[in-house]
């Protein structure tokens, strides 16, 4: 019986375009300007410190940090640091209306349902779970933060790392084969269904990747948690 559910953001609850054609560029235009602006905030200073440890050069200037954070940007880099300045950034985007973060309409319904019927919800994303709370605040379905139950980033370890979905479990309380993982990428799914969660790769049509090994579906609509019994 399937007891929790975890979920990925990107190319499952919202559009793969909405990520790296509104979020990440509004990101990396606004980054240089929100790092000279905040370099003496407590929580940027925090993350601009983490990037020189990264870089092996605690004396980097403002310059060479930015210089690196958009490195990673370009190159789509997972890296913890820059996933919090994004959030961040994000945070102000979001609050000036210059988006909002897309739900696909069949997983908010989906979601609900679930929610509904005593199913517990979390959220594991690369993106940092400030940004994670920060698109679901802030959708055209209005707030949907209400119906997560938690949510896990880099900190719990690599998407791709049976030991994150491990983790995951323990922090959840519940044993792996009651925990649905649901993803677009095969190699996560190969993770989880390592760790004994039960796992479904969503393929939407349009943003479908590589096909895994796992059972596929186009939609949230046609994910029956019964099938799983």
């Amino acid at each position: 019986m399937i007891n929790a559910i975890v979920t990925d953001i990107e190319g499952t609850t919202s559009s793969l375009s909405f990520v790296k054609e509104v979020l990440f560029p509004y990101a990396r235009k606004s980054l240089p300007a929100f790092i000279e602006m905040y370099f003496g905030d407590r929580q940027v200073s925090e993350q601009i410190e983490a990037v020189r440890a990264i870089m092996g050069r605690p004396d980097a200037s403002l310059e060479q940090v930015v210089s690196q954070l958009i490195d990673w940007i370009d190159r789509d880099q997972k890296v913890t640091p820059l996933k919090t300045l994004q959030g961040l950034i994000w945070e102000a985007g979001y609050h000036n209306g210059d988006f909002h973060g897309h739900v696909y309409d069949d997983a908010v319904e989906a979601l609900r349902r679930w929610r509904e019927a005593g199913v517990s919800l979390y959220v594991y994303s690369s993106g940092s779970v400030y940004a994670q709370k920060l698109l679901f605040a802030h959708t055209e379905h209005g707030d949907l933060t209400p119906l997560f139950s938690g949510y896990f980033d880099t900190h719990v370890g690599a998407k791709q790392e049976k030991e994150s979905y491990t983790e995951i479990a323990l922090q959840i309380g519940l044993n792996p084969g009651e925990i649905l993982f649901l993803s677009d990428v095969p190699a996560e799914l190969d993770a989880a269904a390592l760790a004994g969660f039960r796992v479904v790769q969503l393929a939407r049509p349009g943003e479908a990747g590589p096909a895994g090994a796992h059972h596929i579906a186009e939609s949230f609509a046609q994910i029956d948690l019964a099938a799983f019994c």
